[in-house]
């Protein structure tokens, strides 16, 4: 099974993008978009999607704790569906509940600043967001 899927962490502020190996066993943090406007993050996303081949783009989506859509998950859903149309990908969403969290935890253990190095933590969090779905489909798969 060959696996063609992008995972974003949609932030206000930047998106952090992660891929996979071509059998879709191992996601890893591929680059964090800064945001500029709609075209710019675009534009990033298309070379991405064109150099790997993409079809689908997992987003992670930011439930409330008590699994509700709340304000920012809305926003997200609307930047997905839309990137997801102007891409020509198929879109699938991934709870994201403390991926951040978790990405700033592995940052800590290794010795690194997440407060200094915010766009490794999007990138990882992208990658756990794109790890969770990967293992998602294994587990779904006959």
């Amino acid at each position: 099974m060959q696996v063609l899927a992008l995972g974003l962490d949609v932030g206000k502020k930047r998106i952090g993008v992660a891929g996979c190996d071509r059998t879709g066993l191992i996601a890893h943090g591929l680059t964090t978009i800064v945001r500029k406007n709609w075209q710019a993050d675009m534009s990033q996303l298309q070379q991405i999607v064109d150099q790997r081949t993409i079809d689908t783009l997992v987003v992670g989506l930011p439930y409330n704790m008590d699994g509700s859509i709340g304000p920012q998950a809305k926003q997200v859903q609307k930047f997905a569906r839309g990137a997801a149309k102007h891409l020509g990908l198929k879109l699938e969403y991934m709870d994201e509940r403390l991926t951040s969290f978790t990405a700033e935890q592995m940052m800590q253990t290794s010795g690194i600043s997440p407060r200094l190095n915010k766009a490794m933590v999007d990138r990882k969090a992208a990658a756990l967001i794109l790890q969770q779905w990967l293992e998602q489909k294994r587990d779904q798969a006959p």
